[in-house]
């Protein structure tokens, strides 16, 4: 199941962070996914752990830069040779 169909099913109301911390950022952590935090029980916030926050904005961050490529890719941007990018990434991780 991916986290976008338990933003759904992980509604909680704001009491629940106030009144059981620990149980809530529990959640938070087991489902990896974002909870609904509803305050006179309309949607207030969204909070998800810090864990998946860093996962969704490597998955964004990996989506832009592949529109990026598919941008260049119908300009007709010259790309560059696979084995030349292969060993100058190869260099730079053994330079580290």
């Amino acid at each position: 199941m991916s986290w976008q169909e338990n933003i759904i099913t992980n509604i909680k109301p704001s009491t629940a962070i106030r009144h059981d911390y620990n149980s809530f950022s529990k959640l938070c952590h087991d489902t990896q996914a974002p909870v609904v935090v509803t305050k006179n029980g309309e949607a207030d916030l969204v909070v998800m752990s810090h864990e998946a926050y860093q996962k969704m904005m490597a998955r964004q961050r990996l989506g832009q830069m592949l529109s990026e490529v598919d941008r260049e890719i119908a300009a007709g941007t010259p790309m560059r040779d696979f084995e030349e990018t292969f060993a100058a990434i190869k260099k730079r991780i053994e330079n580290e």
